[in-house]
């Protein structure tokens, strides 16, 4: 018998839910064949099995919170001849156990369905969460004892704190009035409002968010781009651009992630992070590039910029976006990224403040391209502008820095042959 465990993913991630179970009790498993999907804070992490076998135990239903190291699946070895057993077990067993007590040192001989029973207290037989079983262990309660609210007699965390807290007499076990209140406090008048519960990613990005809103001291400067000429030079080389690099498109995020890196150098203020009392300002440059999914944002590292042209971003930040709309990023996408790019031009935003991620000095916001008239030299002309956006740790980073660092970025796209000579 091999339990399916919880695996560790990185030391940030101490818990997840289970969105969905591949297999169901009875089906075989093939050794490093994915049975459970787990979201995490971050990603969303496929479980697999260590053994072949027959699934014969799911000890976590699909919504539960699961902690790291927790089991929550038994697969037993062997042919696929052994799925029955579960089923048959039950059956064969339950009569000679009703019928006398005294016949129970034999089954201990018998197959592993008759041990279980024997040597687990009655709380095993309970449905209850790994996190209902958790913490009745930790208050010495018996699950039997406790009335869960869940009308398909799941036991919760909830039932579990309530009647740790009610008098100790089984007297006072009406448990399910008490979660009145909290129902009616929760109840929405369904013809008007829809309720639907965060999904766990969403819940920490909220948390997130307002950590970093309340921990750091930002601002946010502006500034605007004519993208004349990085769109002309776009157009004449796009088709070879594509046809060179086995179809990968040329597209203004390599352009942008190019005057980033260039400006980042240029300013190390705003590639660097505040640790403890120390400012680490980091040789690297990791431009992370905020993906929209139907979960929400998320940002995977487009690595070492500094080092790749113009096809390799490229390449990567659509291998990077394809990941994050399939679910398939994995941490090392996501962590470690030094400065951050959002680009809410493509859902046709203006202008906005853009809220740093992470631990980071500061983050760039583009914005959508309208034509309008603008000054040039003595003459009014209709120029395609961009509107851009730099939101800042002022704690890191003065103002001279952050108009300089934008004012930098704008120059290298008005003149993107520049570009080359940092490339």
């Amino acid at each position: 018998m091999a339990d399916i465990i919880v695996p560790e993913l990185a030391e940030s991630i101490t818990e997840g839910e289970i969105v969905r179970w591949v297999k169901k009790v009875g089906d075989h498993v093939d050794k490093g064949e994915f049975i459970v999907e787990l979201e995490t804070d971050k990603v969303n992490a496929e479980i697999i099995s260590e053994e072949e076998g027959v699934l014969t135990e799911i000890l976590a239903n699909e919504g539960d919170v699961v902690e790291v190291g927790a089991v929550i699946a038994k697969v037993e070895a062997g042919a696929a001849a052994a799925a029955p057993a579960p089923q048959q077990a039950p059956k064969e067993e339950a009569p000679k156990q009703e019928a006398t007590k005294a016949e129970a040192p034999k089954v201990e001989a018998k197959p592993a369905a008759a041990p279980i029973v024997e040597e687990t207290p009655s709380t095993e037989r309970v449905i209850a969460s790994p996190a209902a079983r958790k913490l009745a262990r930790e208050k010495g309660i018996d699950l039997a004892a406790i009335s869960p609210v869940d009308p398909q007699g799941r036991v919760r965390v909830q039932d579990v704190a309530a009647y740790g807290s009610a008098p100790a007499t089984p007297a006072a076990q009406p448990a399910a009035p008490k979660a009145a209140p909290a129902s009616t406090a929760k109840a929405v008048d369904s013809s008007r409002v829809e309720a639907v519960k965060m999904t766990r990613r969403q819940q920490t990005a909220a948390k997130r968010l307002l950590e970093v809103s309340q921990s750091t001291a930002m601002l946010t400067t502006f500034n605007e781009i004519d993208m004349t000429n990085v769109m002309a030079l776009r157009k004449r080389k796009k088709e070879a651009f594509q046809e060179a690099h086995d179809g990968t498109r040329l597209g203004f995020m390599s352009f942008f992630t190019k005057a980033v890196t260039a400006a980042l150098k240029k300013y190390p203020a705003v590639n660097a992070k505040i640790v403890g009392d120390e400012i680490h300002y980091n040789k690297f440059y990791d431009v992370g590039i905020a993906v929209a999914t139907p979960d929400g944002l998320v940002v995977p590292n487009v690595r070492d910029t500094d080092r790749k042209n113009f096809a390799e971003i490229e390449a990567t930040i659509a291998e990077l976006a394809i990941k994050a709309r399939n679910k398939k990023l994995s941490l090392q996408d996501l962590e470690g990224g030094s400065f951050t790019i959002t680009n809410g031009g493509v859902f046709g935003s203006l202008m906005s403040t853009p809220i740093i991620n992470g631990d980071q000095a500061a983050i760039l916001g583009m914005h959508n391209i309208v034509k309008r008239p603008v000054a040039v030299g003595d003459e009014i002309q209709i120029r395609p502008m961009m509107y851009v956006a730099l939101s800042y740790d002022h704690r890191l980073i003065n103002g001279k820095e952050s108009v300089g660092f934008l004012k930098t970025v704008k120059d290298l796209i008005e003149n993107p042959e520049d570009l080359l000579l940092e490339s």
